[in-house]
């Protein structure tokens, strides 16, 4: 029987966080790519450190695509995020691109060809996740994590909060009773900051974004609030530590409270399943709770590279359903083609809509007009209650 009454904790970094940052640059790449070819093939991963950036991976595009453009859009990744420091300058660090062809063994397992349709461009299993929990259908914590984070870089970004600077983290505990998170026990911020600002006046700058974002009543105790724990925070960012594209990935998802397949989304085009498929699990899960079918609801879905059709697709509602999970399985492939081509149709990720999912979470998001987002639709749910048998 499921724990009904507990405390769980998620994190979530900024947009400045080393990680984070070879997150937007790699997807910048991606965005770049797809905005000449909407067909375009990329794999780029990024590694930052002191003042040096290097791209490598694999990519199929245009010519015109060169490895000059490659490192300006890099640099220029860097500038929105804001590093101008010593240490991280988007102007003066070294970008090395080390990008290179596509294998062609790769490329003949995923492309489609005569009867052949367009093959997953690798092996794997994928999850989706969707709860009751917040106006998103995401767990609590790791929305109240993301939200704390993206105000504070909003008025940093704008010049309003000059103390901060961009890299930073967060750590939101909550208590659950009956399942159903009832209030915070903890909050920790951590933020790098101008060398001029104290630890004190800092505590009570981050305290008012906190206050902003949790529910009202939920702030925790004040020996629970916990600001830059082990004091100064100047040095940061790729400065500070090294980064690489696609180790947030519990970040970019559900913050643990769901399971994680292991691949990483940043930098692939959506023939890789690791991030298409991911993406289709929480469509697919969101509009089984947005449908009212579920409280709660995991997705799971497996590929082979090559093959078009995935090998299985698992439901578990947690106890949560209103129907039976054999028959949302069986629903499922009725009102949606989960083939890599199939997805990519249905949510149009042939765009350059990449970047922007790179940092506070690939999923809780609002679907924009351009496509970003799509996933996020809940145009499915009376589908799949119309198709429940």
């Amino acid at each position: 029987m499921a724990r009904s009454n507990y405390l769980f904790t998620s994190e979530s970094v900024s947009e400045g966080h080393p990680d984070k940052v070879c997150d937007q640059i790699s997807d910048a790449v991606l965005d770049l790519y797809l905005a000449a070819d909407p067909y375009a093939r990329v794999a780029c991963e990024t590694l930052t450190t002191t003042n040096q950036v290097v791209l490598a991976g694999e990519v199929r595009g245009p010519s015109e695509i060169t490895h000059e453009l490659i490192a300006h859009t890099a640099r220029m990744a860097i500038k929105k995020i804001g590093y101008e420091q010593d240490g991280f300058h988007w102007n003066h660090a070294d970008v090395d691109v080390l990008l290179h062809a596509q294998s062609a063994d790769i490329a003949q397992g995923v492309d489609s060809a005569g009867n052949k349709d367009e093959g997953a461009g690798d092996q794997g299993i994928m999850f989706g996740y969707a709860c009751t929990e917040t106006d998103v259908l995401m767990p609590a914590p790791i929305v109240y994590s993301h939200r704390i984070l993206e105000r504070m870089a909003i008025d940093r970004r704008s010049g309003r909060r000059p103390e901060f600077e961009p890299d930073a983290k967060s750590q939101v505990t909550l208590r659950y009773e009956g399942g159903r998170p009832v209030g915070v026990t903890s909050v920790v911020v951590s933020t790098q900051h101008k060398a001029d600002v104290s630890q004190k006046d800092l505590r009570e700058l981050v305290r008012a974004y906190v206050v902003e974002v949790l529910p009202k009543g939920w702030f925790p105790k004040e020996e629970e609030f916990y600001v830059n724990p082990t004091g100064n925070f100047v040095i940061g960012g790729p400065d500070g530590d090294s980064g690489l594209t696609g180790r947030k990935i519990i970040v970019d998802t559900y913050g643990g409270a769901a399971p994680h397949g292991g691949g990483a989304f940043s930098g692939k085009d959506p023939t890789k399943v690791d991030r298409s498929a991911a993406y289709a699990a929480r469509y697919v899960a969101k509009n089984i709770v947005a449908a009212g079918l579920a409280d709660r609801a995991t997705i799971q879905l497996a590929y082979a590279i090559g093959v078009s059709k995935p090998l299985s697709v698992y439901v578990d509602l947690h106890g949560t359903g209103k129907v039976d999970e054999a028959a949302i399985e069986a629903a499922i492939p009725r009102v949606v083609d989960l083939s890599p081509r199939g997805i990519r149709e249905l949510l149009q990720l042939n765009r350059p809509i990449y970047a922007r999912t790179a940092s506070y979470g690939h999923f809780g998001r609002t679907p924009e007009a351009d496509g970003g987002f799509s996933w996020e639709k809940t145009d499915l749910a009376d589908k799949l209650k119309a198709e429940i048998r």
